[in-house]
């Protein structure tokens, strides 16, 4: 079924705002819900079924429907067929080609020249009817549809596309983030551009890739009449003008698109209005265009409570349902007239991570306090770590069940995935084998029962993640607690989101981080996270164009085993070789952890019964919406008829 292109490189998760809204619970199964296939439900106990929902009563009773008023979210003329969702944020640009966050307008406003289905990984035609592949593997030309237009009617051509590779994606000048994704081998080489025909644009590579498709050809196509000046004009500090292009104070009818939708207004901390594009290509097998829905509306909902309240009384269409709100939800399903619907493990790392970097700075400072240093990298230290964290009891007590323990970097539903019966290395939990580790690495136990080093300092240091959500109110300081039990001192702080940037970024100022990172099924986006160079390598990061370069900065044998393995996963065609080499790579992972994995959590969502064609997949990136489309909005009589037959 075609659908939606979606983002498939790798985005910050657990530090987002909205990160740990989207964590879901685990339950038995309850009636209605559509199942995940590879993953059975659990079934609790009715008794703690019933503790559970009288305590989420209690609580979500307590915040009460005084003074929250239905109008505040809707729109004017209600006679518009319109689909209404929430944001808990407002859009952080216009501009494709410079964003960095999520919740994003660009999966509904833009089309790359081909799409991925992400519930079948299918690879489909988009802007492209066609593609040719070389014998060699090495050009792959692509032909556009015919007579495509932007979303202002002006011509949809070859030359766009060279544009927005040539000029936006690969030009030094100007930072784009994905573009970490078209390097390609160990040189990083990318692809080079041309037109070779009226609809026809050719791109040559200089040695095989394997997820070219999904990468390049799944990129956004930019509009060169409408951006091609402020990319070639120079502010009067010698940067494009593209820098400060398409910025939220920008008209939303002025920024151009190709996709279902173009934006009409945008009213910051309210909403962003959508209307149906009418140049758009897509239509139905019975040319009926597409998508079918007028309007759709993202209403800026920050408070997740505030969130629930609209989707309850009516405001709003759709909601990923966090663990404190299923049970609730759950019983009023048939009443309140939606479904919920499970995808299964969604595609989001959850983790803790220790700052490995031993270089020094310019004035001889170390980047890391030296004692801690030793203690981060000492691969012991970190297996007890793992080992003393308990995961089960934050599956349980926090995501309430509806998750997995999380081993891996590479998705669950990802056909590159490692499990524990193949040879992925786990870690338990087993306070006793933290002890262990840690007096084998030449730590000791004071008599008030402190973890000391071998030159008897006190085991002690920072654990930073940000403000807002469960990281910051539950998981931190289970962990601390968890620690505190195999003699270790966390000092939990949690900052604001721009303030811990800035710390794994640039000051490279911290200890440890509760983060996560969220990627695609297809391993290659990761590369980021695993080249040495890497924009995510944050674990020992290095310095980026522009910052004050390090002293003496060494890197791991395993940093360069991984990195290595990646790129030869890029690199190789054969499907079942490259399940091999990112298993390698997912073992040497697990067994020197950079990263100490702790929750996977399931995508789930409720959906109002009034929108049909919902296609529920549990990999980020608005679940209920990458097919959107192919939505329709249902009147009362429809529904109606639909539960006689």
């Amino acid at each position: 079924m075609p659908g939606r292109v979606k983002h498939l490189w790798v985005q910050w998760f657990g530090i987002q705002r909205l990160g740990m809204q989207r964590l879901i619970p685990r339950f038995g199964k309850p009636a209605n819900v559509q199942p995940h296939p590879e993953q059975p439900w659990r079934r609790w106990s009715m008794q703690r079924l019933a503790r559970v929902a009288i305590a989420l009563v209690l609580t979500l009773g307590a915040i009460g429907f005084s003074g929250c008023s239905l109008d505040t979210f809707k729109v004017e003329s209600a006679q518009v067929p319109r689909l209404i969702i929430a944001a808990g944020t407002d859009p952080k640009s216009f501009n494709y080609a410079l964003n960095q966050s999520f919740p994003n307008v660009f999966s509904f406003i833009y089309d790359g020249l081909v799409g991925q289905n992400p519930i079948t990984s299918e690879i489909y035609p988009a802007l492209a009817e066609s593609w040719d592949v070389s014998d060699d593997n090495l050009q792959i030309t692509f032909t556009l549809k015919d007579d495509l237009q932007w979303s202002d009617g002006e011509p949809l051509t070859a030359e766009d596309v060279v544009f927005s590779f040539n000029e936006v994606y690969l030009n030094p000048e100007i930072p784009v983030p994905i573009r970490d994704a078209f390097r390609i081998g160990q040189a990083g080489t990318f692809p080079q551009v041309e037109q070779v025909g009226d609809r026809q644009i050719q791109f040559t590579i200089t040695e095989p890739f394997a997820p070219f498709l999904e990468y390049v050809g799944g990129t956004p196509i930019l509009p060169a009449h409408a951006l091609s000046a402020a990319v070639e004009t120079k502010d009067e500090d010698g940067q494009p003008l593209f820098l400060s292009t398409w910025g939220t104070d920008t008209d939303p009818r002025r920024v151009i698109g190709n996709g279902p939708y173009r934006m009409v207004s945008y009213s910051p901390s309210q909403r962003l209005v959508f209307e149906r594009n009418p140049y758009y290509w897509q239509t139905d097998d019975q040319g009926q265009p597409q998508p079918y829905i007028e309007q759709f509306i993202w209403q800026i909902v920050e408070s997740p409570d505030t969130s629930l309240i609209q989707f309850r009384s009516g405001g709003v269409d759709m909601l990923d349902i966090s663990p404190q709100t299923f049970m609730l939800l759950k019983r009023e399903e048939e009443r309140g007239n939606f479904t919920i619907y499970e995808g299964g493990p969604d595609s989001s790392t959850f983790f803790v991570c220790f700052n490995l970097n031993q270089a020094s700075r310019q004035d001889g400072t170390r980047v890391v306090d030296p004692i801690k240093a030793a203690w981060f990298n000492d691969v012991q230290f970190r297996q007890a770590i793992a080992h003393g964290i308990n995961r089960p009891k934050m599956l349980n007590n926090v995501f309430l069940g509806l998750g997995e323990t999380l081993n891996s970097p590479i998705p669950v539903a990802s056909p590159f995935y490692l499990s524990p019966e193949e040879g992925l290395p786990v870690y338990d939990y087993d306070p006793e084998r933290s002890r262990q580790l840690l007096q084998e690495a030449g730590f000791t136990y004071n008599a008030e029962d402190q973890l000391l080093d071998g030159s008897g300092n006190r085991v002690r240091f920072r654990m930073i993640t940000n403000t807002g959500g469960r990281i910051a109110t539950v998981i931190g300081p289970q962990i601390g607690e968890d620690l505190a039990a195999i003699g270790i001192q966390v000092d939990f702080q949690a900052l604001e989101f721009n303030t811990m940037l800035e710390r794994l970024r640039n000051t490279l100022d911290w200890d440890s981080y509760i983060g996560g990172i969220t990627g695609a099924l297809e391993p290659h986006g990761a590369s980021t996270i695993w080249s040495l160079d890497g924009s995510l390598h944050t674990f020992n990061r290095q310095p980026q164009p522009g910052q004050e370069p390090l002293v003496d900065q060494t890197f791991s044998d395993w940093e360069r085993a991984i990195a290595d393995l990646f790129v030869q996963g890029g690199r190789e065609l054969d499907l079942e070789r490259r399940k091999e080499i990112y298993g390698q790579a997912q073992v040497i992972i697990q067994e020197n952890l950079p990263f100490i994995y702790l929750i996977n959590p399931y995508g789930l969502g409720a959906v109002r019964n009034t929108i049909e064609g919902v296609d529920y997949s549990a990999i980020p990136n608005w679940r209920s919406l990458w097919n959107i489309n192919e939505l329709r909005l249902l009147d009362t009589s429809e529904i109606v008829a639909q539960e006689r037959s």
